[in-house]
């Protein structure tokens, strides 16, 4: 494993329960705040093999962005059973997790 994707998994395991970051926020965590779609392609490819927590991580704009009306849906249920609130529209608000 590359030491980016060391980092990224560390970091994604380190996650607490409740809490949601961004891609980004991943990606700058990890080293390379450049890197935000590196992080998405390490969460799609590693995330069962490694048990990360993939549900606590949404888009910039606190978006649940995973393809897929069953997927987003089955995300949103993973972070309300957390009890991570959603604005009426739908998105987290990411000022709480700063």
């Amino acid at each position: 494993m590359q030491p980016f994707t060391e980092e990224v998994v560390r970091v994604l395991k380190d996650i607490p329960e409740g809490f949601v970051v961004t891609y980004g926020q991943v990606a700058r965590m990890a080293g390379s705040p450049r890197a935000a779609r590196q992080v998405v392609r390490i969460l799609h490819t590693m995330s069962e093999k490694h048990s990360l927590p993939w549900h606590r991580v949404v888009n910039i704009r606190g978006e649940i962005s995973v393809p897929g009306d069953e997927s987003k849906e089955f995300q949103r249920m993973l972070l309300q059973s957390e009890d991570v609130v959603f604005l009426a529209d739908g998105r987290v608000d990411l000022s709480v997790f700063k």
